[in-house]
């Protein structure tokens, strides 16, 4: 049985970017939010918009997991996935947990709450996604492990050294090739295409400038005028991302 390599993310947060490039590495294979499928459609916990659901795809926890360890008897896989589909129940699931090699994608609410805002203003708290991934990360290290914090915006400012960083940290060879990306965007995107519009027509990953954190913060001030609901979002989960913070990957 090979390892499952789990990004564990939150919406918004440049994680299908970072995606792209784990399909670039090639040794891999790789499944985007295979338990979005659980959230959504199994359990219809709310109706995800943008989401054109696949047919003959597995919708419950464990079909998603019997199809990844499935996978994973022939060679190693990647996903990337939300906690929040997950917490807490794969707590219970050792068969499952005891393959995976976890890691964890943040970026600042600020940017990721006014995005997820412009594609879906019925959002949910516990869609924001930060808390779920908060006590996933402290489960994991109470149980002894010591997950890899990774953050966007260090993923933005150089992509090699960023992603070399944490393939080396959770062992996976370099792969220089995967930071120029073909054109072809993954066949599985296409089911959620209006959430990752810019990623799929870009061929890399670009800078972050000021003027584009500062046009961030703009946007939010907009945005919580607009919907208050926004700033006590932010105000919930503003302490877990804080907390993953302090323990991300220091390049």
């Amino acid at each position: 049985m090979h390892q499952i390599f789990a990004l564990w993310a939150h919406p918004r947060s440049m994680s299908t970017a970072t995606e792209r490039v784990m399909r670039e590495r090639g040794d891999l294979t790789c499944f985007h939010e295979p338990f979005m499928y659980d959230y959504y459609i199994g359990r219809q916990v709310r109706i995800m918009p943008h989401f054109e659901a696949e047919k003959d795809r597995p919708v419950t926890y464990a079909t998603i997991r019997d199809m990844l360890l499935k996978q994973a008897e022939k060679g190693p896989v990647f996903i990337k996935d939300m906690s929040y589909y997950v917490w807490p129940r794969i707590l219970d699931d050792a068969d499952l947990s005891e393959r995976l090699v976890n890691c964890f994608l943040i970026r600042d609410p600020v940017a990721s709450i006014a995005s997820y805002f412009k594609l879906d203003p019925e959002v949910t708290c516990e869609e924001i996604g930060l808390e779920a991934q908060a006590r996933h990360y402290q489960t994991l290290k109470q149980a002894g492990q010591d997950p890899a914090v990774l953050q966007a915006e260090d993923i933005r400012a150089d992509t090699p050294r960023a992603l070399g960083a944490l393939w080396r940290r959770i062992g996976l060879p370099p792969a220089d090739h995967a930071f120029d990306w073909q054109e072809e965007q993954p066949e599985e995107w296409a089911q959620v295409d209006g959430w990752h519009g810019d990623v799929s027509a870009s061929k890399g990953i670009r800078p972050l400038d000021a003027a584009e954190l500062q046009a961030q913060k703009d946007k939010f001030a907009q945005l919580a005028q607009e919907h208050p609901k926004a700033q006590a979002f932010l105000d919930h989960h503003m302490p877990h991302y804080q907390m993953l913070k302090a323990n991300a990957l220091q390049l």
